[in-house]
């Protein structure tokens, strides 16, 4: 069973009606397609209408029938906005090394959804006993946003204490790292800008 989120970054490529737009452009019935794909008229008839969402063999066989790729039925035709909605419920919490034991940080991302992305969202938490994270860089910006408690955010070699409220920009291509600044938690929310 898909979560909500992920059904509905499914539905926004109209996969089902795009199958059923090739098959009619061929005159073909879903008995005809079944005998092509070796799938069932009752399982193509299940994905046209969006009631079931291919896996990525079974999209092939079909795909191969009208002689399109993959990337028929995962890009858009029509201009429209893009919205990606992320619920707490399906987020999931990553350390941020998975052998890290305790981790640094737990961050989750708030934009998974959002199909070409243009930034990273995430929020980041800093339990009582996390180590100072490594240090890292990587290409782009980065935004951080204190929620609760306070963070150390060390940039260059230098330090900037950061209090609930606070925020830092600053250029993610120098080495970076993060700590919580004094006993409790800390909470905060992290953009990078590729």
């Amino acid at each position: 069973m898909l979560s909500e989120t992920l059904a509905t970054g499914l539905e926004q490529y109209r996969i089902g009606p795009k199958i059923r737009a090739l098959r009619l452009q061929k005159n073909l019935g879903l008995v005809q397609l079944g005998e092509h794909t070796s799938l069932s008229p009752a399982l193509l008839s299940k994905i046209e209408r969006g009631q079931l969402f291919p896996t990525l063999p079974t999209l092939l066989r079909i795909a191969m029938v009208f002689g399109v790729g993959l990337q028929h039925f995962f890009t858009n035709g029509e201009a429209r906005p893009m919205i990606a909605v992320t619920r707490g419920r399906d987020r999931l919490r990553l350390p941020d090394r998975p052998d890290a034991a305790p981790p640094s940080y737990l961050f989750e991302s708030l934009n998974f959804p959002a199909t070409d992305r243009k930034m990273a969202v995430y929020r980041a938490e800093f339990p009582p006993d996390a180590p100072p994270s490594a240090p890292h860089r990587h290409a782009g910006a980065e935004f951080v946003h204190v929620l609760s408690g306070g963070l150390v955010v060390n940039i260059a070699g230098e330090d900037t204490a950061l209090g609930e409220g606070d925020a830092v920009q600053f250029d993610s291509g120098v080495s970076h790292s993060y700590r919580r600044d004094g006993p409790d938690a800390a909470a905060a929310i992290i953009v990078v800008v590729p």
